[in-house]
């Protein structure tokens, strides 16, 4: 969707390179200048495009994966389509930080843009369910690296006064594919193949980079102004383990509930908890597994509304494909009609935030709210046939709705409390959030699917407790959601 990775800028705005592209004369030709200017125009197109691939490649598979996953035999390892994509955005995200942190952004965005396109091709030639996962995982790789090295670029590259356009920009950038991705994707699937989705990839990723990665070279890792020496902390307590551990433990969990061995499926679902909870409460601020009031509270509810929303739509394009017999393209309209909605109702929650106390707590609640009913009104469309199926796509722009107001209010109330110096951390424990409840539901549903296929059950059977799933979800979110600020702390 279309602010997936909105707020995890991953840099330090405060300080620029020696080697940056030169900002202009504090004199009358100031304005003249900006992002498109011959300075900084090559670098704005490469940005754009390489968010805008990263978009499109996102909620396009979204849309034909019923498909790959019936054509390569997947069914029962359906979540896994999503998930392992999103697990590996984990590892990818934090690789790339470090290593921009060390060597600059030039490395990390060229190897992140590399490992994506062959992951791509990896996908798109797959002749099995296994390799296409590979595939996916390889991909989430590269989407972690260049995203965060997208809005790590723009801090280092880009002058403070154009920061806030390149910003807009980028919201532009995922906005615009999400909404015409799922109807080009559904189109090439029937026409020609859903293998002709992933090599599309391939020379849009080779122009971003040559209009990217030229001018990153120039971008060098900043010195900081005095070394402070790190606590003596364990290999495996710190951050790049941690992020390691977390996405292990979380893939064997969700690889045990495939299994058919009841025994073997607890031990391990067991085990990938011991690892996946001690390692979860390292990457995220004290409080969050409690859903402290504050901070704790608003990465939980980040969590939770990217699992009601990006859970419930990762399963809608199957359920109208193969419960209602719709048309790839069509079902992928449903998508479509989320992301126009979710823009509309983040403008519309802007233009009623006056930063009073309780303000933003009572839009997250009402934006679940709403969630909760467009999650009712596309599983009552697609678990029966009382509802004509467009009805589904109906229900999912009324979910879009509720994001946008939950999601802008909930994350601008979160940040507004952390402190200058933890500004990273918090946006990176609300993306981590965002990725990992995410990959999860996708991870349980791709179970549920397996477990009904092997016990008797049905397709429909498993999203009807999908969909149970993420309405509770949201009803926890309404009550976790008033957690969001400390009753003592002011707000504005």
């Amino acid at each position: 969707m279309s602010h997936t990775s909105a707020d995890a800028t991953g840099s330090d705005p405060a300080h620029a390179p020696e080697d940056a592209p030169p900002s202009p004369p504090a004199d009358n030709r100031a304005g003249e200048e900006g992002v498109f200017s011959g300075a900084y125009r090559a670098l704005t197109l490469g940005v754009l495009l390489s968010v805008g691939m990263v978009a499109f490649e996102s909620l396009g598979v979204a849309t034909v994966l019923p498909g790959i996953a019936a054509d390569l035999h997947g069914l029962g390892a359906y979540g896994w389509g999503l998930s392992a994509l999103m697990l590996a955005n984990i590892i990818g995200t934090v690789l790339a930080g470090r290593a921009a942190d060390r060597r600059g952004p030039w490395r990390p965005m060229a190897l992140g843009m590399l490992v994506f396109a062959v992951a791509c091709a990896v996908a798109g030639a797959a002749p099995s369910w296994p390799l296409f996962l590979v595939g996916r995982f390889g991909q989430g790789l590269g989407v972690g690296a260049v995203m965060s090295m997208a809005y790590t670029m723009i801090g280092l590259a880009y002058p403070e006064r154009l920061r806030a356009r390149m910003y807009a920009l980028l919201s532009s950038a995922w906005t615009i594919p999400s909404l015409v991705g799922p109807a080009v994707t559904g189109i090439l699937a029937d026409q020609i193949t859903w293998r002709s989705v992933f090599l599309l990839m391939l020379p849009i990723a080779a122009v971003a980079a040559l209009l990217t990665l030229p001018g990153l070279r120039r971008l060098h890792r900043v010195e900081a102004a005095a070394t402070v020496p790190a606590p003596a902390t364990p290999w495996w307590k710190r951050p790049l383990a941690s992020a390691i551990l977390l996405t292990v433990g979380t893939g064997v969990l969700l690889q045990a509930l495939l299994l058919k061995n009841l025994v073997l499926m607890i031990v391990l679902a067991l085990a990938g908890v011991a690892v996946a909870v001690p390692a979860l409460r390292r990457v995220t601020p004290e409080g969050t597994l409690s859903a402290r009031a504050g901070l704790g509270a608003g990465v939980v509810v980040r969590g939770l509304l990217c699992g009601v929303y990006f859970g419930s739509e990762a399963f809608l394009p199957l359920g109208l494909q193969q419960l209602r017999g719709m048309g790839t393209t069509l079902a992928g309209l449903g998508l479509s009609a989320g992301a126009i909605t979710w823009v509309v109702g983040a403008g519309l929650q802007a233009k009623r935030d006056n930063g009073k106390n309780g303000t933003r707590t009572a839009s997250t609640v009402l934006g679940f709210a709403v969630l909760l009913a467009g999650v009712v009104l596309i599983a009552s469309t697609i678990l029966t046939s009382a509802l004509p199926s467009w009805i589904a796509l109906v229900g999912w722009a009324i979910g879009g709705l509720g994001m946008g107001f939950g999601f802008n209010a909930s994350t601008t109330d979160t940040l507004e409390q952390a402190p200058p110096e933890q500004q990273g951390e918090a946006s990176g424990a609300l993306q981590l959030a965002q990725t990992l409840a995410t990959g999860v539901i996708a991870g349980l549903g791709g179970a549920a699917i397996a477990f009904a296929q092997n016990y008797g059950g049905s397709t429909r059977t498993a999203l009807l407790g999908v969909f149970v799933l993420t309405g509770l979800l949201a009803v926890a979110g309404m009550l976790i959601a008033r957690r969001l600020r400390p009753k003592a702390a002011p707000q504005g």
